[in-house]
């Protein structure tokens, strides 16, 4: 229910908050009572740890038998890793963690400020909490590393696999950087040849580490580990959009958008209504949405979408 690349108001200062009122959040909820809608995921940027919102929305979910998918930087904010384990287990059909580095230095090079052995306690705590979860008959929500591929961390992309290894860590996906900032692109291994060959380099390392995990009875999923070839303009083909007319995203405001794209949240897609004036059943229908998800493959900015390639590319 975040717009995806920047927590800020449009033409806001840089940082602004853009939550979610919580009785909106609910309301969606309750129109889709019954729909096809299976899964919530509260917030792509940002802690939705913080957000006020966040135990009702639990609550509701579970009340309404929807799955929760979320994504929180590990710190598990306020109540620690034990509490919030114990709020998000029951509900949750994967618990990604924002994960960046397997040694300190390079982890807190990209998210300044993270105690990475008390992340890496924290992730014990939560998947303990769900492996008792499951042994009760509940159901077992998965534990994924959610890696931001990128300069300052390529070289350590098997090393983080075979840490999720050894603490029960389910799925490892890698998405690449998108440089959406000048001073990010230097970081970004889809900027030049010699970037590309440091990522298949680092993507047959992660495999390899992957295939050792299975070989030794303790599998990890391993996502978007794929090699690209050696052109920047084009390293992989695009496929199908995996948004448009499947997921249904709703900014803070109430804003109905198609996908997480940036441009999405400009209106640069279209407009396609608001949750505040009319209900999402409706919105979905409606002509300007069914329009655009029939020819999406046709506007400039989905052409060009890196979310069309594995991870991002």
């Amino acid at each position: 229910m975040c717009e995806c690349g920047a927590a800020r108001e449009r033409g806001g200062p840089r940082g602004a908050a853009r939550r979610m009122e919580t009785e909106l959040a609910m309301a969606v909820l309750d129109e889709r009572r019954g729909s096809a809608l299976e899964e919530v995921i509260p917030s792509t940027m940002g802690e939705p740890l913080l957000w006020a919102g966040i135990d009702a929305l639990l609550d509701r979910c579970a009340a309404l038998g929807l799955a929760v998918n979320v994504t929180t930087n590990g710190t598990f904010p306020g109540r620690g890793a034990a509490a919030w384990a114990a709020r998000l287990v029951p509900v949750a059909s994967d618990v990604k963690i924002s994960w960046n580095g397997a040694t300190a230095a390079t982890a807190s090079a990209i998210m300044p400020g993270i105690d990475l052995d008390q992340a890496i306690a924290n992730v014990a705590t939560l998947a303990a909490a769900r492996d008792a979860h499951a042994r009760a008959g509940g159901r077992r929500a998965a534990i994924t590393f959610q890696v931001t591929a990128q300069e300052r961390n390529v070289g350590e992309l098997a090393a983080i696999v075979r840490l999720a290894v050894r603490l029960g860590v389910d799925r490892v996906k890698l998405n690449h950087l998108q440089a959406r900032r000048a001073e990010l692109e230097p970081f970004s291994l889809r900027r030049s040849a010699a970037a590309i060959r440091r990522w298949n380099a680092a993507v047959q390392d992660a495999r390899a580490a992957a295939d050792a995990a299975a070989l030794a009875g303790a599998p990890v999923r391993l996502e978007n580990a794929d090699p690209l070839a050696e052109d920047p303009v084009e390293p992989a083909p695009r496929r199908p959009c995996r948004f448009a007319g499947r997921e249904a995203w709703i900014l803070h405001d109430g804003r109905f958008t198609p996908c997480p794209h940036p441009a999405a949240a400009r209106g640069e897609l279209g407009e396609f209504g608001s949750v505040a004036d009319a209900p999402l059943g409706a919105l979905w229908a409606a002509a300007p949405f069914r329009a655009f998800v029939a020819r999406y493959a046709e506007h400039p900015i989905c052409r060009a979408c890196p979310l069309r390639r594995p991870g991002g590319a």
